[in-house]
């Protein structure tokens, strides 16, 4: 994988679920909504200083959110931090780096 490029869109695992149910109620007050549903579908990652997830997010039937969330290097022992999201995407919608 080349650093600053998207891996190709893998499934959600038990780890990416943990990542979204973390920033949460980050983007939960970022868009005065509460989400019921919160189900991580897929990902792709981006190497930078850190790591980017680009995560496509069920939040209802047919609703789905994509979020990025920036993961730092382990040595600067920060938290995961919610820095961009999408709203109104359909389970058909292409993650792209944003």
């Amino acid at each position: 994988m080349m650093p600053g490029g998207l891996t190709e869109a893998k499934p959600a695992t038990p780890e990416i679920q943990e990542i979204v149910d973390s920033v949460k109620p980050q983007l939960e007050e970022k868009t005065n909504e509460t989400y019921e549903e919160f189900e991580a579908v897929e990902y792709k990652t981006q190497v930078v200083a850190g790591i980017n997830y680009f995560i496509k997010v069920r939040v209802g039937q047919d609703t789905y959110i994509h979020l990025k969330i920036f993961k730092p290097l382990p040595q600067q022992q920060e938290s995961l931090t919610l820095t961009g999201y999408q709203t109104d995407k359909s389970k058909n919608d292409e993650l792209t780096g944003f």
